[in-house]
This record gives structure tokens, sequence and C-alpha cells, in this order.
């Protein structure tokens, strides 16, 4: 999401002004992480390189431009946003005693970032695995890389004791301790611990159906195609998410402002995802016994095949472009600056949007392979996880409501967004 200082004064200035002024990411950093995940693509499609270890570089690929183009051109490092103020390097040797704390509250969290994985039999088994092999080969480096940039960067915030500080300071028994900032911190870093797992161990899998997709046999299958250009979709929106979770560093400005307090937005966040996903097959809100698919109700009609494929393929970019809009800044349950611009110049929520959309479409439960109970139960299951969703909107808005750059944003839409206005409208 995209910070800008200017948004309220602009909101109280002209309540209809567009409160979509330059932000700190620019379009220009997603199309260039866009243009180097494509260049890998083609790299590993010629050489038929459709492993693990070409999954990573292709996150890799995506990344460093991204990181190239927000620093060489959008100079995000110089934001205010980031707190730092790089004019006032301080000696090393004032802020030594900052940094050995902050550095033990880190430390302490990654332990228990390591218990948590160790004592889940689960992160081990299947796709998983390999985001463990990531995390296990990376421990060290991490280790020892954390020691010269925490003491090279707390030289230049202008408030080095965050919530690291604080843990660390609680740990050893020093005073000025701030129990909020540590319960954030912890938050924070609960995020990153959940939904990174689950990212790295979805790289590979869609990287590898991708590159070795037959391209002569898509192009004259349309439903092939489509799945095709689906799972091309979903490669792009995994790397930008991925990335997102990796680098939310200062120096980026792509750093967790705010990790979702409330239980009730962690709730339904949760479901959606595994190990506590209630949607998965035999899960209690799986909608699929007793419903096919749409290749299955059209099969004998070859043009509403190709209109469906394309809308399919159509709102899976839109959800792809949902992510790609945050750059390096995307991940859940966080504020990390306010988005507008984009999709969410239409929708407040259209990943959300595009995704139910396209379960409906791709299902249409109310067609049966077996009775009407059948029909009944699968429209009623998928009504209820797009309240799931529903709910996931609104308990996020509840947390983006505490910054005042989003409520100008959500007032702006109300009255100017596309897709509010037309469930205003709906609604009567």
């Amino acid at each position: 999401m995209l910070q800008d200082a200017a948004l309220s004064d602009m909101a109280e200035a002209d309540p209809e002004a567009d409160p979509r002024p330059r932000s700190a990411v620019s379009h220009g950093a997603g199309l260039s992480g866009l243009a180097g995940l494509l260049a890998w693509l083609g790299i590993a499609r010629w050489y038929g390189m459709d492993g693990p270890y070409s999954a990573l570089i292709n996150v890799v690929a995506c990344g460093l431009p991204m990181v190239a183009w927000s620093l060489l051109v959008d100079k995000v490092h110089r934001s205010p946003s980031t707190g730092i103020d790089w004019s006032t390097g301080k000696p090393w040797r004032e802020t030594l005693d900052t940094s050995l704390t902050k550095l033990a509250g880190l430390w302490a969290t990654w332990a228990g970032i390591a218990v948590i994985y160790g004592a889940g039999r689960f992160y081990w088994q299947g796709n998983f695995a390999f985001a463990m092999w990531c995390f296990t080969n990376a421990a060290p480096i991490l280790f020892v890389a954390s020691i010269p940039y925490v003491l090279w960067i707390d030289r230049y915030l202008v408030a080095p004791r965050d919530g690291a500080w604080h843990l660390g300071a609680w740990l050893t028994g020093q005073a000025g301790v701030d129990r909020e900032a540590i319960y954030g911190h912890l938050r924070a870093w609960g995020v990153k611990t959940f939904f990174l797992a689950f990212m790295l161990a979805i790289v590979p899998p869609g990287f590898g159906d991708f590159v070795r997709g037959d391209l002569r046999a898509v192009l004259h299958d349309p439903v092939s195609l489509s799945n095709w250009l689906v799972t091309l979709m979903f490669l792009i929106d995994v790397a930008f998410a991925t990335i997102g979770y990796l680098l939310t560093f200062r120096p980026l400005d792509s750093h967790i402002r705010s990790a979702n307090p409330y239980a009730a937005a962690w709730m339904p966040a949760l479901m959606c995802y595994p190990p506590f996903i209630l949607m998965n097959t035999g899960g209690p809100l799986d909608y699929h016994p007793g419903t096919s698919d749409w290749a299955y109700w059209f099969q004998w009609h070859p043009v509403l095949l190709a209109l469906i494929g394309t809308v399919l393929v159509a709102l899976t970019a839109i959800y792809a472009w949902a992510t790609m809009a945050f750059g390096f800044r995307f991940s859940n349950l966080t504020n990390r600056g306010i988005l507008t611009h984009g999709p969410y110049a239409v929708s407040r929520h259209p990943a959300y949007l595009s995704k139910n959309l396209f379960w409906w479409i791709s299902t249409i439960p109310i067609l049966t392979v077996g009775g009407m109970v059948d029909a009944a139960r699968a429209t009623l299951l998928l009504a209820a996880v797009s309240g799931v969703y529903y709910w996931r909107a609104k308990t996020e808005e509840r947390h983006l409501k505490l910054d005042p750059d989003y409520r100008a944003y959500f007032d702006w839409m109300t009255r100017n967004g596309v897709v509010p206005r037309l469930f205003a409208r709906l609604r009567g």
C-alpha cells in the first residue's frame, strides 16, 4: 500500500479531490519486476528449467529490478516515512547499546519462530518442506548479516527503539519497556512467520506447471489455454507476494507500519490458508461435492468456452495486478502504507472481488452432477466462502481506518470509486 502524507490534507481542502497524488511506489517499480519475471520465465521455458531452484531465481528476477527502480529512480530511501535521517549518522559507539538490545530481541523472536516451525509437523511435509529447506539454509546467513545491518541502520534511525528493542530490553531487565510495542513487534513477525512459509511452499508448483506447459497443445484448446494463462497469473501473484513478505526494510520504505491488532481480523484470514483452511477438499466450506466446472458444462459450446475462459483469465489478471500494485509492500493483515492507485482506484478490495467472481463463474454451483440438494448445498457453501472474504475486507478496513490517509481514501472511494458506487446503487 502506498503512503502519502498529503492525503488527509487534500481531502480536507477539497472533499472531491482525488487522493492519488504521486506515491512512494510508482508503476515503474511493479512493471520492472514484471519484466524481470517474464524474462526469466522465457529463459526457463527455453532451457526447460522447471525445478524449485529455478522457481526461486524467478522470485529474485522479479524482486531485484523493483529494488533497483525504487532506490535509483523513485529514491524511496529518502522518504520521511522510512523513519531514517541520512544526514545524522551518529557514531556507532553512541548507538551500540541500543543495537545490542535490539539484536537480543530480534534473535529471541527468530528463536521463537524456529520453535514454532520445529514443533509443527505440518511444516515438514509436502510443499512446506521446501519452505523449511529455504529457512534452514538462510538462518545462519540472516543471523550473521543482522549484526552489521542493525549496527549500521541504528546510526540513522530517528527512533531506533522499535519493537525489537523493547523486547530485548524486557528480556534483559532494562527500564522503559513499552509492552504495546512488543505486542506490535510480535504481531508483525507472526504475519511473516505464517504467510512467508506458505508463499515459499507454493512458489515451485505453479512455476513448474507453467514452464512445462506445451504451447502447441494449449493453443488448440480454449480450456487448456485459459488454464495455462490462469497459472501464469497466479505465478505472478505468488512471486510478488513472496517478495512482499521477504523485503520488509526501512531503507526500502517497505517496513510494516502496524500489524492488525484485532482477533476478528486474524480469524477469517487464517481460515483461508493451511493448516486452518476451511475450503479445502473435505473441509467444512468445501463447496465442490456434487459440482463440476465450466469446461464440463459448456464442453459442447466452443464459443462459450472461449468467452468464459477469457473472463476467467481477465479476473485472475486483475487479482495478480492487485498484488503487483503493492510492489514489494504486499502482505496480509498489515498496514505498509495506503494504496490508492491501479485497481485500488476502482475498488477497495479488487483481489477479493475478482477471486470470488472467479470461483462463482468457474464452478456455477447451481448446476449439479448430483441432485438439487447438492446444488443448494454448494451454492450456500460458496456464499459462505464469499462471506468469509467480506469479513476479511471489513476487518482489514477497521485496522486501516486507524490511519488518517486510509480514511481519506475510503471517503473518496465511497463517492467516486466505480465498484463502491455500483454496490451502493444495488443496495438502493
